[in-house]
C-alpha cells in the first residue's frame, strides 16, 4: 500500500539535523535530547511497522508498505530514456534490518551522552548517518540505494576521525579508502545492470502502448517481454532501470544485452552476469566484513569512540550481509548458486580466522572486534547453503549479533570511560567491585558464544543445520564445512571464557591503583542502555518466532523462485 511512513521514518533524523543547525552549540543537553528523541521516533515507527507486518502469502515481488514515485526521467536519445524512481519499501527480507537499524540507533544515541567534544558536530552527523543507514535498508531502487550507501561514509569518515582515540585519522582513512574500493566494485556492476534491464511499464509509455502507469496490467508487461526477446524495440525508445523489482526479472534483459541470462560473452573465463556478481559480492564482502578484506575493521573499532562502534558493530557490518543477500544473490542467484562452495568455504575461513585472532588479542575492544569478524562469518555459512534453515539463520544472525555486538561494546566503553584502559591483562576480580556490571558482561559473553537460551544459540543452529542439510538437499556445500565450522564455536567459547576469568574472577588487581575508586559499578544511565539489551538478547533466544514470523514467508519464496529458475 502507498503510504508515506517509509520516508518519515528514513528522515526523522534528518529533519532534526536541520532543526539543529540553528541552536547554539552551548545548548549541549537540548542538542543531546532532540538527537535522541529522533532515534527514539525512529525506533518506535520501525516497532509499528514490524506490529503491522502481514506474513501473509504473497508475490515475491510484493512489498508490505510501498512509496513508489518518479523521480528522474530523462531522454539520452539512441541510448534510451533514464528511468529512475524514489521506491522504498518493506519486506520479509528487510524487515528484522530495519528493526535493528531502529535498536541499534537509539541504544547508541543514549551512549553519547559523554561526548563533550565539539558535541553538535557529532550529534549532526550522527543524525545524517541514522538518516542514510535506515534508508539503505528501505530503498528498492539501487541507484537510490547507492546514494544512501555513500553518503554513509562520509559521517563515518569524520566520527572516526575527529572523535576517535589517538589513531583515529589512519583508522579513518582505511576505513574510508577499504568502503570506497568496495563502492566502485558496486557502481560497476550497478552501470552494467542499467543499461541490460529495462523498466517494462516506462517502455511501454514511450511506445505510446499505455499513457500512464496506472494503465499497466500483465497482458501490457508480456507485450513488452516479447517484443524485448524478439528485438523489436528501438533503443531510443527503451527506458532503463535501477528498480530492483524489475532488474530481478530476466524477462526484463533483452537478449543481446550485456547481463542477459543467455549471452555468451566472457572474460577471463567468467561470463559477464558471474564478473557482476563478484563485483557485488566483493563489494559487500569489504563491509561486512569477511577474510581476507576485513582488516580495516578492529582499526575503526578500537579508534572509534563508543557509540560509533556500537553502531558500526550492530548496523553497519549487517548492510554487507544485506547487500549479499538483497544484491549479489537476489540478482544473480544462478552465479551464487554455482559459486556457492567458495562463498561457503570463506565463510568457515572468516569464522576460524576471525576466532584465533580474537584469541590472541590483549585488547578488550579489538578481541570483540574480531569476534564481530569471526561471526559474521556464520552469514556467509548460511547464505550459501541455499536451505531455508540456513537462509533463515544467516538473516537472524544479522539481528541477533546486531543486539549482542552492541552490549559488548557499551561493556568495552564502561571499562574505557573510568580507567581509559582496556588491557585484559590490567584487571582481575572485577566481578568483587563491579557485581551489576559482571552480570551484563556474563551475559553478553554468554549469548555471543552462542549458549542455549539466547538469540546468539538460535541463529548459529540454524546456520548449522542449513549448512549440514545442504548436500543432501541441493548438493551445494560439502560436510566438511560446517563440521570444520563447528570449532569456531570452541574458539568462541575459549576467548570469552578466558577473558571472563581473567577480568572478573580471583582477586582484585588492577594496574594502575590509583585508579581503583574510579571502577564503580554501574550509573542509572549505564543501566538504561545495558538492561534493554540483555532482555532482548533472551526475549529473542526464547521466542525467535517473533522475527520468524516476518521473515520466513519471504525467504521461502526467494528460495522457490531461485529453485525455478535454476530449473529453466
Amino acid at each position: 500500500m502507498q503510504t508515506y511512513i517509509l520516508s518519515i521514518l528514513i528522515f526523522l533524523p534528518f529533519a532534526a539535523g536541520l532543526i539543529m543547525l540553528f541552536l547554539p552549540s552551548a545548548k549541549q543537553k537540548l542538542i543531546y535530547t532532540l538527537s535522541t528523541g529522533a532515534t527514539l521516533l525512529q525506533l518506535l515507527v520501525s516497532v509499528f511497522l514490524c506490529a503491522q507486518f502481514s506474513s501473509a502469502s504473497v508475490s515475491l515481488s510484493e512489498l508490505r508498505w510501498e512509496e513508489n514515485l518518479s523521480w528522474i526521467r530523462m531522454p539520452l536519445g539512441e541510448l534510451g530514456t533514464l528511468s529512475i524512481n524514489y521506491h522504498l519499501g518493506v519486506n520479509g527480507i528487510n524487515i528484522s534490518l530495519v528493526l535493528l537499524a531502529g535498536l541499534v540507533l537509539f541504544f547508541a544515541m543514549l551512549s553519547s551522552r559523554t561526548i563533550k567534544k565539539q558535541p553538535k558536530g557529532f550529534f549532526l552527523l550522527m543524525m545524517l548517518l541514522s538518516t542514510t543507514v535506515m534508508g539503505t535498508f528501505l530503498a528498492q531502487d539501487f541507484f537510490l540505494f547507492y546514494l544512501f550507501f555513500e553518503f554513509m561514509l562520509l559521517p563515518m569518515y569524520f566520527l572516526i576521525g575527529l572523535w576517535g582515540g589517538p589513531r583515529r585519522e589512519y583508522a579513518a582513512i582505511k576505513f574510508f579508502l577499504y568502503t570506497l574500493l568496495g563502492s566502485v566494485f558496486i557502481l560497476a556492476a550497478m552501470i552494467a545492470l542499467y543499461t541490460s534491464a529495462i523498466d517494462p511499464i516506462e517502455t511501454a509509455i514511450q511506445l505510446g502502448i499505455i499513457d500512464s502507469s496506472q494503465q499497466a496490467s500483465p497482458i501490457v508487461l508480456n507485450t513488452i517481454h516479447e517484443m524485448l526477446a524478439h528485438g523489436s524495440i528501438a533503443a531510443s525508445k527503451i527506458a532503463h532501470t535501477f528498480d530492483f523489482v524489475y532488474l530481478k526479472d530476466l524477462r526484463n534483459y533483452a537478449p543481446d544485452s550485456l547481463l542477459s541470462i543467455s549471452g555468451t560473452d566472457s572474460l577471463w573465463g567468467l561470463s559477464f552476469r558471474e564478473l557482476c556478481f563478484w563485483a557485488l559480492f566483493i563489494g559487500f564482502a569489504i563491509k561486512l566484513p569477511a577474510f581476507p578484506v576485513h582488516t580495516w575493521l578492529p582499526d575503526a573499532h578500537v579508534e572509534a569512540p563508543t557509540s560509533i562502534s556500537v553502531v558500526l558493530a550492530g548496523i553497519l557490518l549487517k548492510i554487507g550481509g544485506y547487500g549479499i543477500l538483497q544484491l549479489a544473490f537476489g540478482l544473480f542467484p544462478e552465479c551464487a548458486m554455482r559459486f556457492s562452495w567458495i562463498i561457503g568455504g570463506l565463510g568457515v575461513l572468516t569464522i576460524l580466522y576471525g576466532g584465533l585472532n580474537a584469541l590472541a588479542m590483549t585488547d578488550l575492544k579489538k578481541l570483540i572486534a574480531y569476534s564481530s569478524v569471526s561471526h559474521m562469518g556464520f552469514v556467509l555459512l548460511g547464505l550459501a547453503s541455499f536451505t531455508p534453515e540456513g537462509v533463515q539463520g544467516a538473516v537472524y544472525q544479522m539481528f541477533s549479533h546486531g543486539i549482542i555486538s552492541s552490549a559488548l561494546f557499551l561493556i568495552a566503553g564502561v571499562i574505557y570511560e573510568r580507567t581509559h584502559d582496556r588491557e585484559i591483562a590490567h584487571y582481575s576480580g572485577l566481578a568483587r567491585k563491579m557485581p551489576l556490571f559482571t552480570t551484563m558482561v556474563i551475559i553478553a559473553f554468554f549469548a555471543s558464544l552462542g549458549l542455549p537460551g539466547f538469540s546468539g544459540f538460535i541463529a548459529e543452529v540454524l546456520v548449522f543445520l542449513g549448512a549440514f542439510s545442504s548436500q543432501t538437499v541441493n548438493g551445494l556445500l560439502p560436510r566438511w564445512m560446517p563440521v570444520v565450522a563447528l570449532l569456531g564455536l570452541i574458539i568462541s567459547a575459549a576467548y570469552y571464557l578466558w577473558t571472563l576469568q581473567r577480568m572478573f574472577f580471583g582477586n582484585f588487581f588492577i594496574w594502575k591503583k590509583e585508579l581503583t575508586g574510579s571502577l564503580t559499578d554501574l550509573s542509572s544511565h549505564e543501566k538504561l542502555t545495558l538492561y534493554p539489551l540483555a532482555a532482548l538478547m533472551i526475549l529473542f533466544g526464547l521466542f525467535p518466532n517473533l522475527i520468524f514470523n516476518l521473515t520466513t514467508q519471504d525467504i521461502s519464496a526467494w528460495l522457490q523462485s531461485v529453485s525455478t529458475l535454476i530449473a529453466k
